[in-house]
Order: C-alpha cells, then sequence, then structure tokens
C-alpha cells in the first residue's frame, strides 16, 4: 500500500495453540507450503458455528493428528491479538478478502507421547516437527508473526513448566 493509505478489510478470526509437553517444551512445526525452516505453533480459522475452543481442540487434531482426550485445556488467552499479512501476502491468500488474523490462543497440555503425534491425519500442513523451549518461539517464527509469539509467550510463560 501507498503511504497514508489504510488498510479497512477485517481481520481473518482464527485461534492458536501453545501445545505443552510433559517436559514443558512447545510443540512446533515447519510448515510445508514454504520451503526451508518455517516453524509455527498449530493455529487455525474458526469454522461458522464453531467457539475458539472448539477450534482449538480441531485444530491440534487436524495438524497434528492428536486426539482430543490426549490434550487438556490450561488457560485461554486474555484478549484477542492482530498480525497483519505481508501486503502482497494478504493479496494473494484468503481471495484477499483479510489483512491479517486476529487470534485466541490456548495453552493445552499434551498429555500422551510422540507415538500419538500424526502428521497426515488431516491434510498436511507441517513436514515436520520438533519440541522447542518456550524462550524460543519467537525466534523461530516468520518476521511478521514475532510481536504475536512474543505476546503469547508473555502470558502463557507460567504455565510452561514441567508436568503441569
Amino acid at each position: 500500500m501507498a503511504d497514508g493509505e489504510t488498510d479497512d478489510r477485517p481481520y481473518r478470526p482464527c485461534v492458536g495453540v501453545m501445545l505443552l509437553n510433559t517436559a514443558g517444551l512447545v510443540f512446533v512445526g515447519n510448515r510445508i507450503d514454504v520451503p526451508g525452516d518455517h516453524w509455527q505453533m498449530p493455529q487455525g480459522g474458526i469454522d461458522e458455528g464453531e467457539s475458539p475452543a472448539e477450534a482449538a481442540f480441531r485444530e491440534v487434531q487436524e495438524e497434528t493428528g492428536i486426539a482430543p482426550e490426549k490434550v487438556r485445556l490450561i488457560r485461554e488467552s486474555s484478549r484477542w491479538l492482530h498480525y497483519d499479512l505481508p501486503g502482497g501476502l494478504s493479496r494473494r491468500i484468503w481471495k484477499g478478502r483479510y489483512r491479517g488474523q486476529k487470534q485466541r490462543w490456548f495453552a493445552m497440555r499434551f498429555l500422551g507421547d510422540d507415538g500419538d503425534i500424526d502428521l497426515e491425519f488431516h491434510t498436511p500442513e507441517f513436514g515436520a516437527y520438533r519440541w522447542a523451549s518456550i524462550i524460543d518461539l519467537p525466534n523461530l517464527i516468520v518476521p511478521f508473526k514475532r510481536d504475536t509469539y512474543e505476546q503469547v509467550v508473555d502470558e502463557f510463560r507460567d504455565v510452561a513448566l514441567p508436568g503441569q
């Protein structure tokens, strides 16, 4: 956009999930739609008639293959977080309808083991996964989402402890 222009397109409503294992590490997946290292936590849109919490459990299962009974909700974020997509990208995806995303974040505890993870359970979004320290998350994400990840880390830092 040219200087001085504003983008009045809405934000796409979606959820994000900080999925913590019993050691206090966070699940991150490497996106398959972009070559290289593009790690992120599970996230996705909220379907019509779906609550943010329902969407969060669905997204975890779709993106990781982890069954809902293997996940326990710890806490929901206190507010919606927003980020703008880079201009060229925002005009290409979602038919150009959205300027970015507004996300409700959820901290969840993974109660299973790595054998419960199946990245091909649904249409694959991640080609690989790993467990990362919460403090490393902002450095793993693409720059335009970094501020959002820093806010998520601040909000959920106290629950990223082993065994909680």
